[in-house]
């Protein structure tokens, strides 16, 4: 056995037995180099195998830690492959490792913590996220920056506060981020739709709805869309920003799922924008967790003083607690860590899904229609029209597998196509050529 598995047996061993509790800092390298009569590369490859234990965390200049056990889920699986659950996988966030910068935000920014919040955000924060846009392409001087409670509200400001531009529509993708399209049916906001395929949108259809005069703003993903999982060439934002300017329409940019880019080519619409057109939203909830309830907006000056003002009115500020931790986990280093670690698990069920996707393509040619490689955890099918889709769905629940239609990513209005969305958030990579096996099986029996 090589010393360094021995090494960390013992170390298991003592966490079993509460030697080294939850949340605890483990012996250092230096220590166990001392203890074990050992050189430091065996040291570390032992605290490395605890890591791949699913044991014990890291905090960069600081040391390891015992990872807690004993949390649950806060949604389990629907089914036995669950296709629909859009929530990121629980067990791939960092918890441990930010309780304790938690902690530390309640040390360190106790004053802030006893007053009634910013006019935009911690400002420790603000420069950590203005930095850490710069690696998206996204440059913009600090005082253009506010936190928001997650993207979400960031959109319902923007929907609800007037624009310099005197226009009232809302012009949405469709299907759309479920969220917004219902706000917009719910509360019968002035909204128009362009229907977007797995092969972008008709630039013409936009000219046209763009000179019609009374469109507000055009709110898109340009990267991995959702719930289409597609993103949009370079040549179509330049094309999408050159209309907005020259018909006077602002673009709000909701880049949610930027941090899972590998492409470093891919820029956002915002770094091409020289006539202050573009919104840029930046949500930490998918790279961190939901429940963080951090974004942060990038607004032209035009926009700063209402949006601020649409702002205080909701409340005043977002949680300092979890600013602050959220400042610390980043300016560490551990927030770059975690991301590059949870890319790769991500990258290889985005990989599984597309290859079985692909194959269910190639058997079912006429019943399917493929979005084509997605670089992301989720994409979409098109179903021929003579599919019924509640019996793919009954059919499919059946055998372990649950699925869900776009119906929520349309408005009420607009001509729906029979897609059916696929997100691999709580299917690991392994099984999830069975899972989409599955589904061919039920849908071919279906002609």
């Amino acid at each position: 056995m090589y010393i360094y598995y021995r090494i960390a047996d013992e170390l298991e061993e003592g966490i079993k037995q509460g030697t080294y509790r939850e949340g605890k800092k483990l012996p250092s390298v230096r220590e166990l180099c001392a203890v074990y009569r050992c050189n430091k590369s065996t040291a570390i490859q032992a605290l490395k195998e605890l890591e791949n234990r699913k044991l014990a965390y890291v905090v960069p200049r600081s040391g390891h830690y015992v990872l807690k056990r004993s949390f649950q889920s806060a949604r389990e699986p629907r089914g036995e492959y669950d296709f629909a659950t859009a929530a990121p996988d629980w067990n791939a966030f960092p918890y441990a490792e930010f309780q304790h910068c938690i902690r530390k935000a309640m040390d360190f920014y106790q004053r802030d913590l006893f007053g009634y919040g910013t006019q935009r955000g911690l400002p420790a924060l603000l420069k950590a996220a203005k930095q850490q846009l710069e690696s998206h392409q996204v440059f913009a001087k600090e005082e253009r920056l506010i936190v928001t409670s997650g993207v979400q509200e960031a959109l319902f400001i923007l929907i609800s506060m007037p624009f310099p531009n005197g226009k009232e529509t809302i012009l949405v993708e469709q299907p759309g981020y479920h969220l917004v399209v219902e706000y917009l049916n719910r509360f019968g906001r002035k909204a128009l739709g362009i229907e977007r395929t797995a092969h972008g949108i008709d630039l013409a259809r936009l000219e046209e709805l763009f000179r019609q005069g009374d469109i507000k703003f055009f709110c898109t993903m340009p990267r991995f869309h959702n719930p289409l999982g597609t993103s949009y060439s370079k040549q179509e934002k330049l094309a999408i920003l050159k209309l907005a300017h020259k018909y006077d329409v602002y673009i709000v940019e909701d880049d949610f799922l930027a941090d899972f880019e590998r492409d470093a080519k891919a820029d956002p619409i915002y770094s091409y924008d020289a006539h202050n057109r573009v919104v840029y939203l930046k949500s930490y909830s998918k790279i961190m967790f939901p429940g963080l309830r951090i974004g942060v907006a990038v607004l032209p000056p035009t926009l700063m003083p209402v949006f601020q003002e649409y702002r205080t009115y909701i409340h005043i500020d977002s949680s300092m607690i979890s600013q602050g931790a959220l400042e610390i986990y980043i300016q560490s280093g551990m927030f770059e860590h975690h991301r590059d670690k949870i890319q790769t698990p991500y990258l290889r069920r985005a990989q599984a899904l597309n290859d079985a996707v692909g194959v269910m393509g190639a058997t079912l040619p006429d019943l399917v229609r493929l979005a084509g490689p997605t670089g992301c955890m989720h994409t979409h099918i098109e179903l021929d029209r003579r599919v019924n889709v509640d019996r793919l769905i009954e059919g499919a629940e059946r055998r372990g597998v649950v699925v869900e239609t776009a119906n929520i990513n349309y408005l009420a209005d607009f001509p729906r196509r029979k897609i059916v969305k696929l997100n691999v958030s709580m299917v690991e990579a392994e099984r999830i050529g069975e899972g989409i096996g599955r589904l061919a099986e039920v849908l071919s029996t279906l002609r």
